[in-house]
């Protein structure tokens, strides 16, 4: 089931093919549980699991309200927003 946020954003966004989040790397932490991919700009970031929770942070400071895992074999969306897994 669809909310607002989600239903104008695409399924993907472009990216460059990484398997890291870049903030923790910026960091200097190598650690991250899962990422997540912001279907506004593309930015990928870890998982509220992860100790620095980048994804959670990006929303906070961009206000891009939908992310989508970037976990192979994954392909649900967070709408921060609304609080709600579409």
């Amino acid at each position: 089931m669809a909310c607002e946020h989600t239903e104008t954003l695409p399924a993907d966004v472009a990216v460059d093919a990484t398997d890291e989040c870049r903030d923790c790397v910026a960091e200097g932490n190598r650690f991250w549980v899962h990422l997540r991919m912001c279907l506004t700009c593309g930015h990928i970031a870890c998982c509220d699991s992860s100790p620095r929770k980048h994804a959670t942070a990006h929303y906070q400071h961009s206000e891009h309200p939908v992310m989508r895992s970037y976990e192979p074999g994954e392909n649900w969306r967070w709408c921060y927003v609304d609080n709600r897994i579409v």
